[in-house]
């Protein structure tokens, strides 16, 4: 990771339940859980899941909200979603994303053709909600 152009680094989800969500996020999304033992020894205040090399996840609990303090009303934020979050994937990856959340009953969207995002029109596209409320697009640009 030397390139240091203006990129994604992290997006903070609020859960209720940080150690169900990472579980969620690993075998139905298919993302690396990281810091989930130093989480559960209390060493470290929420963990995280990666979603490629320069990208994660991380799961705050709600009980951190009250300390959300780094700007007036940050604390307001807890439960307020984001409206959604988009993961693009190549073709391969999209088609096993959405069978591994139909095989363990994760409702979808139907599939959506040909919207636009950061790379132009995606091919195929569909929504999933994580058990937290947070909602995920899924797309693939091939």
């Amino acid at each position: 990771m030397t390139n240091n152009t203006t990129r994604l680094d992290h997006v903070v989800l609020w859960v209720r339940d940080p150690v169900a969500a990472a579980d969620f996020y690993e075998k139905s999304v298919g993302l690396e859980p990281l810091r989930i033992t130093e989480f559960a020894a209390g060493q470290v205040s929420f963990p995280s899941v990666r979603l490629n090399e320069e990208t994660i996840f991380d799961l705050a609990p709600l009980s951190l909200a009250e300390g959300m303090n780094m700007l007036p009303g940050a604390a307001d934020s807890a439960g307020h979603a984001v409206n959604h979050v988009c993961l693009a994937l190549p073709g391969d990856a999209f088609d096993a994303l959405r069978s591994r959340l139909e095989e363990r009953a994760v409702p979808v969207s139907d599939l959506s053709y040909d919207s636009y995002g950061a790379r132009g029109m995606a091919r195929r596209s569909f929504y999933f909600r994580d058990p937290d409320g947070n909602i995920f697009e899924a797309r693939h640009y091939e």
